[in-house]
């Protein structure tokens, strides 16, 4: 987790967004659906599409196990 924050800060972003352009980025046949009851949270899962990520980046995300 220390390395999405890590992540998410140098980008001045939630770690949230972080997962979700990850995931959105990843992959070219994903498609995201995140729920939310909040306008601020659905606001801020949109903006993760303009998030871009360094290939360094999408590996160290790509290295965190669950």
């Amino acid at each position: 987790m220390e390395k999405l924050n890590d992540i998410a800060r140098r980008h001045n972003a939630t770690a949230q967004q972080v997962a979700l352009s990850w995931l959105y980025h990843h992959e070219p046949n994903i498609l995201l659906i995140p729920g939310t009851s909040k306008v601020n949270h659905m606001k801020e899962n949109v903006n993760a599409v303009d998030i871009v990520l360094s290939v360094k980046e999408m590996d160290e995300l790509s290295s965190i196990e669950s």
